[in-house]
């Protein structure tokens, strides 16, 4: 349980740094807008094609990332369908309450947590490589295509060419896949610019909350609440079935996959939402609430397999 504390901890540690930068108004009232086109175009890019870039692709096929890849996808079809019958709302702020409900924090908490509580980063790997190569894409295209007021086959196939996260992630791909590597001083440089990349969200976050406060928005209620449910509490059984009766796993192996499935939903939903200035409030709520929840989520988990 300490790495758990101690992951969330250095989270929340940033995120109130961001906090008061914002209430103090350092860097004037867009400097969260900055900070997230900066993430958005540089710093994240350049996080996902080195992590992609070094990962064994072979792990990807691997029970613990497929079973926890399946719990996301029913989660968020789940969400999806509920939404669209219950409370529906343009296709861009459905996506991000499908991606609060489904897409783990991965890069920030979920390696602390693989290190600290599951004994091994590499457990992360494969549901990170399919977030990054699969649903992001997936999610990035609808925003950007949404956003923009249009849909065309054309838009479809050429948005790729334009997202700098999807492009580094490709990219990322290509080099574990045919075994490149970077040349020390670019590697270098690419690791400097990454390490950016977890503050600069992290922050982003932190100012966006202030002088607001979760659930206020009254609009916005019923999806925050419903994400953030799905995700610490329907996931995470998910997750927990499918590993114990679709792929009979058992064991730490079981309780990997489980915590996997548990973890909040990631800095990167607000992100997106952020940068597209689509379901901002519902990605900012439900980020903070499954942040705080999925803590004693991953704790009953760990008293209840281990």
């Amino acid at each position: 349980m300490l790495g758990v504390l101690t992951g969330f901890g250095i989270i929340a540690f940033v995120i109130a740094v961001g906090y008061v930068v914002g209430r103090i108004g350092i860097g004037g009232p867009q400097a969260g807008y900055v900070l997230n086109r900066i993430a958005f175009f540089v710093t994240n890019p350049a996080l996902l094609f080195l992590v992609l870039s070094k990962e064994d692709l072979h792990v990807v096929f691997s029970g613990v990332g497929v079973a926890a890849n399946l719990a996301a996808i029913i989660t968020g079809g789940v969400f999806l369908v509920l939404s669209r019958v219950f409370f529906p709302r343009p296709a861009a702020r459905t996506t991000i309450g499908v991606l609060s409900s489904s897409y783990s924090n991965f890069n920030n908490i979920g390696i602390p947590v693989a290190v600290y509580v599951l004994g091994s980063a590499a457990y992360v790997a494969p549901v990170m490589l399919v977030q990054l190569i699969v649903f992001a894409p997936i999610a990035l295209t609808v925003l950007d295509v949404t956003s923009r007021g249009r849909i065309s086959v054309r838009d479809i196939l050429l948005n790729p060419v334009r997202n700098p996260m999807i492009i580094a992630s490709v990219a990322g791909v290509v080099f574990a896949a045919l075994g490149w590597k970077l040349p020390g001083p670019v590697d270098s440089a690419f690791t400097l610019l990454s390490g950016a990349a977890v503050p600069v969200v992290l922050m982003a976050f932190g100012m966006s909350l202030h002088g607001s406060a979760p659930l206020r928005a009254t609009g916005a209620r019923a999806e925050v609440v419903i994400a953030t449910v799905f995700k610490v509490v329907l996931m995470p059984l998910v997750g927990w079935a499918i590993a114990k009766y679709g792929f009979h796993i058992s064991g730490h192996t079981l309780f990997v996959t489980t915590v996997l499935s548990a973890l909040p939903a990631a800095q990167n939903v607000y992100n997106f939402a952020a940068r597209y200035e689509r379901g901002e409030i519902v990605a900012r709520d439900a980020v903070l609430l499954t942040t705080v929840f999925s803590v004693p989520a991953i704790f009953v988990v760990a008293l209840l397999l281990t």
